[in-house]
């Protein structure tokens, strides 16, 4: 296994020079840039355009490219233009706030997706499977940022139980236990509004997957052997049917790390999609290009994640 993730990791390389070529021309396509929007209207032509020099961003593409690349081999994307900072500090410093949000949602998302489909499955065409399904196809429809609308209204406007945005209370000093609490108390509704708009999508996934599985030959030599129902849909059919879940596990590390950048925009929270829409609006090229190849970095070692899980839900599959 570990010759084959080594080797996975070696054809990384390429794949990421690639992509880090096609990102930064597009990036570099954009009209426009980060001196001219954020001028002042009393400055000559001549002091922007020093300013520009100063930053590199009238260099050729090939040269600004270069410049790039040589400092991102040693893990320098360059200072961002707006925080003033090197782009890896910048990611660091909002990133985990991103990721306890997406890694509570996405926990929150398998405990109801999961059970809600393997029941579904187990009842098929049942008034139970037509309710869970519409229930799905709601979470699949409708948009996230009217869920949050609509959560902030009733639980932080009318009732007033919850907090209307932030992660934590603006001017507290709490800390220990006081300051979990308080930044749980602002997770609730945006891990609500995330989990919401997946758990539909899981859960037939997970529909699919069992009603596959049961109508196996090896379920139906299970069950007349008299085991319980019980024993064979959660010890002998969801084993396989969380091969293809699985996959979508590991699929899901890149949102994780990269934001939710519609649902922190809503509740105000900093992390790092938030940050990453900032800079595409005031053109913050190097934040960009760092925030866009982080999010490739996520996306390759989660294709490799969801390979490896594979291998250890299902014995036939070896990684060579």
């Amino acid at each position: 296994m570990w010759k084959y993730i080594v080797r996975r990791l070696l054809q990384m390389i390429p794949i990421l020079l690639g992509i880090s070529i096609v990102i930064f021309l597009v990036i570099n396509m954009v009209p426009g840039n980060f001196i001219e929007a954020k001028a002042n209207p009393k400055m000559t032509r001549e002091q922007i355009e020093h300013l520009k020099d100063l930053l590199g961003i009238n260099d050729p593409i090939h040269i600004k490219y270069w410049k790039w690349i040589k400092g991102a081999v040693v893990g320098d994307f360059g200072d961002s233009f707006i925080y003033l900072k090197p782009v890896s500090q910048v990611i660091n410093t909002f990133v985990w706030n991103s990721f306890i949000l997406a890694f509570s949602a996405f926990i929150l998302e398998l405990l109801i997706a999961i059970p809600i489909g393997i029941i579904s499955a187990t009842k098929q065409y049942s008034k139970t499977d037509m309710f869970f399904t519409v229930f799905a196809l709601i979470g699949i429809s409708v948009p996230s940022f009217f869920i949050g609308l609509i959560l902030k209204k009733i639980f932080a406007i009318d009732l007033k139980i919850l907090p209307l945005a932030n992660m934590t209370t603006p001017g507290s000093n709490y800390t220990g236990l006081r300051y979990i609490w308080d930044v749980v108390l602002h997770l609730i509704m945006p891990c609500i509004v995330l989990a919401f708009s997946g758990v539909g999508s899981l859960m037939r996934y997970t529909r699919t997957a069992v009603l596959e599985v049961i109508k196996q030959d090896y379920i139906r030599t299970a069950r007349s052997k008299g085991l319980s129902e019980r024993t064979v849909i959660y010890k002998h059919a969801l084993r396989n049917a969380l091969i293809p879940i699985v996959t979508i596990i590991g699929l899901s590390l890149p949102g994780l790390f990269s934001g939710a950048i519609i649902t922190e925009s809503i509740f105000a929270i900093p992390g790092i999609g938030k940050i990453a829409l900032d800079a595409v609006n005031k053109r913050d090229y190097p934040l960009m290009m760092g925030f866009s190849m982080f999010v490739a970095v996520l996306t390759l070692l989660g294709n490799l994640l969801s390979d490896i899980l594979y291998a250890f839900v299902d014995p036939r599959v070896k990684l060579k």
